[in-house]
């Protein structure tokens, strides 16, 4: 893990090191992460068997043996810059009983293949975290946690916190939505709808406007949780009296939304209760629109 250290000898890593290993160099000074809160950040990152977790500049490897020794079934990596780091790593692993689940590499950060991991853990200075979200959010599956400790992710905001610790904070990688979808939906007493949606996101924080007809309206309550997504929709459909309020639950795949829809009605006569029914829901991505379509002057009543 890295700290701050002496400006000239950062200055001699940075006049050293080409392309990329700049960038990682220039930020390079090892300082082990104490051992409680190595604990609480294995903790956070809620570890299942299978998960395969890396540690972007890994020092001795304790995080990465930790989380094996942590669960079983947890495989890992680490990458680090230092040779004599890497080594001493490798021989922790051994005298740990874990050498068969982990292995540590010569590797700048900016090279290590994040596709295939479920956690990535890092404790680097702010500017080298900030450097490599743009790579996470590219390389990263949708749904993969990363953790760090004091440092953050500049206008990325956590998604959890420690309760023991506060300085070790969990982020969680969101499934690309922004852009246009559609959908159709078939209700009784108002046939076949179609909805068309345009959603912008910042990370995990996004909204959405919907069409349905010459009607528009705005979502609310959206959420977005690594590939699941929520959010309610107050519209009003043909055929049907005054505004209609959905609920959309469903999981990302690719450019896709599978999920369902739950429609919650008005009893007749009593405003105070409602019927619930659910729907199917299956959207899809599309580089058209017919959100901007015209809209005329006679609005429905």
């Amino acid at each position: 893990m890295l700290m701050h250290g002496a400006r000239n000898l950062c200055l001699l890593l940075v006049l050293m090191a080409p392309g990329a290993a700049m960038a990682q160099a220039m930020f390079s000074l090892f300082v082990g992460t104490r051992s409680e809160v190595a604990d609480r950040m294995i903790e956070l990152a809620g570890l299942k068997a299978g998960d395969v977790v890396v540690d972007l500049g890994a020092g001795d490897g304790r995080l990465v043996i930790g989380s094996a020794k942590a669960k079983a079934g947890v495989t890992g990596f680490g990458a680090e810059l230092d040779p004599k780091l890497v080594r001493e790593a490798t021989a922790r692993a051994w005298v740990e009983g874990v050498s068969d689940r982990v292995k540590f590499l010569n590797q700048n950060v900016f090279d290590t293949d994040l596709r295939r991991v479920d956690v990535i853990y890092m404790w680097l200075f702010p500017e080298l975290q900030r450097l490599l979200r743009n790579k996470i959010m590219v390389e990263a599956r949708p749904g993969t946690r990363i953790v760090t400790q004091m440092f953050d992710m500049g206008t990325w905001q956590a998604d959890a916190v420690d309760a023991e610790q506060q300085s070790v904070r969990m982020w969680i990688v969101p499934a690309n939505i922004a852009g246009n979808w559609n959908w159709d939906l078939a209700l009784p007493g108002t046939g076949k709808n179609t909805y068309a949606s345009i959603i912008d996101q910042n990370f995990q924080q996004a909204d959405a406007v919907v069409r349905v007809g010459k009607i528009r309206r705005a979502t609310r309550e959206f959420k977005v949780n690594g590939t699941q997504i929520s959010f309610t929709l107050n519209i009003p459909l043909p055929g049907l009296e005054g505004s209609q309020e959905h609920e959309f639950i469903g999981r990302v795949i690719g450019n896709v939304i599978e999920g369902k829809v739950r429609m919650h009605r008005p009893v007749k006569g009593d405003s105070e209760k409602f019927d619930v029914t659910e729907y199917p829901w299956r959207a899809t991505r599309s580089s058209k629109t017919t959100y901007f379509n015209p809209t005329g002057i006679e609005l429905p009543r």
